[in-house]
């Protein structure tokens, strides 16, 4: 039996860059296309010429996206101009596309408020535009905006804009959910009646996310009859975001309802690179990546209750709905106070330290764990800090430094001062460090920076270590309250780890966490130290 083709069209660099806070440069929408390409989505959007000139010169720019289409974006033309002379057509088509994406009003409310225009009028401005891009044998794409409203508004006036579009020539009609209020199951009931007028091979679904169910939408379109889904990356979009494609994406391909019916141009070997895609675009961003996106999110496949830990150490499926790798993702065993013994011995596995089932040595670590938790600590998000701490119970761990003590002073002329200074105990010697900075943590991290050369054969290992971010959190209310300090660094071999620090006093608390970051990475590189 043949199956259906779904097209996945990509407006990240269009819909997305309309997200609150995100402004793309040239280079991060060059680095995005070619990320979507690499993947294989059939359309790309990259923009919209005419708008702004980061959009008009990335099409002047001429990027190959290998077998992506492409895609302008743009608007119907204006009332009382001809389609020849309307510039933001011609924008359009000077940007040299194979494929434009033209969005048009199909809501008589928006038609009347927005436009104030007759709704003949609005008929004839979309039947006009489609005409004029289909004779210059452009692929087009109309984007039927606020066609769920409208047509529970007025069905009639919604479809017989759907129809001035594909009746002159239009390869596809995309139903637009622009406020993202309806639900999967309007989706659904629309779009059988659509498809009674207009094929469903020519119908697209463009949902957004307002009430959590852009995804959903999406895929009841497509059991409607649908067939392009429009989406972004990690769900990009103005107020609530688009479709997140990072989750379309891999249930048509490896759920059975999707994958038995309908087949599309992304090969299963693409799958694997859908994590790195949502990361980098989180890294072009500057921003911290989403832990509980589906399939690419770092705790999609965390797994923290001792009991789902040891039945997934028996079968991944117990607690799994695909096995990760299939996305680039991984499963993450997290160590807590509700950690079991299965836990502690699946995490010693990945740290690649082979232990029996009965070692009480197992134990030890998940009573140290839980009462280190009781004082305030927690290792879900401070792998490093972990590592150290079992190594050091289990005596892997060298001994590298010993810090004798160090004092932080803040003083306020002019301006404020912090004063650090941090006294090590290398090789039976006093290493003496002193430095400033703008607050405790920068003027104990510049301290020991600002003498590496003194760390003898420590300094080579540590040069190129950096402070990447600094959290607090306070545990309980008062003066006297328990602090959390988690900080994260990283060096020129791109890796980052996490270490945590727990004191009433912020500052030793952050002091902790710093020396943590330092040992592990002497531990990560192999440094020799003693041991005691």
């Amino acid at each position: 039996m043949s199956k259906d083709k779904i097209y996945l069209f990509d407006t990240t660099l269009r819909d997305g860059a309309q997200t609150e806070g995100v402004d793309f440069s040239i280079e991060d929408k060059k680095k995005i296309a070619l990320a979507l390409a690499n993947l294989g989505l059939d359309y790309i959007e990259c923009g919209w010429p005419g708008a702004n000139p980061i959009d008009t010169e990335f099409f002047n720019s001429k990027i190959n996206l290998k077998q992506s289409k492409t895609t302008a974006f743009g608007m119907t033309k204006r009332s009382g101009r001809s389609a020849n002379n309307d510039p933001g057509l011609a924008s359009l088509m000077n940007a040299n596309t194979e494929t434009v994406c033209v969005v048009g009003k199909t809501w008589d409310f928006h038609v009347d408020l927005a436009l104030g225009i007759s709704k003949k009028e609005n008929l004839e401005n979309i039947r006009e535009t489609t005409k004029y891009f289909v004779d210059s044998k452009k692929e087009f794409i109309f984007d039927a905006e606020h066609f769920f409203d409208g047509y529970k508004n007025n069905p009639e006036f919604a479809l017989e804009c759907l129809l001035s579009a594909y009746n002159s020539g239009a390869r596809w009609i995309v139903l637009c959910d622009t406020n993202g209020g309806t639900l999967p199951n309007e989706v659904g009931e629309i779009i059988n009646q659509v498809t009674k007028k207009i094929p469903g091979k020519n119908i697209g679904i463009h949902a957004h996310n307002d009430t959590e169910n852009a995804v959903a939408n999406s895929l009841s379109a497509v059991l409607a009859g649908a067939r392009q889904i429009q989406g972004t990356i990690n769900g990009l979009g103005e107020r609530c975001g688009n479709a997140n494609l990072m989750s379309v994406i891999p249930n048509l391909l490896l759920k059975e309802t999707f994958s038995k019916q309908f087949e599309t141009n992304f090969k299963n070997d693409n799958l694997e690179k859908l994590t790195d895609c949502s990361r980098l675009l989180d890294e072009i961003l500057n921003r911290t990546p989403s832990k509980n996106l589906p399939y690419v999110g770092s705790s999609a496949f965390a797994h923290k209750g001792g009991l789902h830990v040891s039945a997934v150490k028996k079968d991944p499926k117990t607690y799994e709905h695909i096995d990760p790798s299939l996305v680039g993702n991984y499963r993450k065993i997290i160590i807590s106070h509700q950690s079991g013994r299965s836990n502690i011995i699946s995490r010693l596995e990945k740290f690649g330290i082979k232990i029996d089932e009965k070692d009480p040595k197992i134990q030890r670590i998940l009573d140290e764990v839980k009462d280190r938790e009781f004082s305030g600590y927690t290792y879900d998000g401070a792998d490093a800090s972990f590592e150290l701490l079992v190594n050091r119970l289990l005596g892997k761990l060298p001994v590298y430094f010993k810090v004798k003590n160090f004092s932080v002073t803040v003083e306020k002329q002019d301006e404020i001062k912090t004063n650090a200074s941090v006294v090590f105990l290398l090789d039976k010697k006093e290493l003496k460090c002193t430095g400033s900075g703008n607050g405790p943590v920068n003027a104990l991290d510049n301290a020991i920076r600002s003498n590496l050369k003194n760390f003898a054969q420590y300094a080579e290992f540590l040069k190129d270590i950096k402070l990447i971010d600094y959290k607090v959190r306070i545990l309980n209310a008062g003066t006297g309250a328990t602090t959390r300090v988690l900080i994260e660094s990283t060096d020129n071999s791109g890796d980052s780890w996490f270490t945590i620090g727990v004191s009433a006093n912020i500052i030793e608390a952050s002091f902790k966490a710093l020396m943590d970051s330092l040992e592990f990475k002497l531990f990560k590189s192999k440094a020799s130290g003693s041991k005691s």
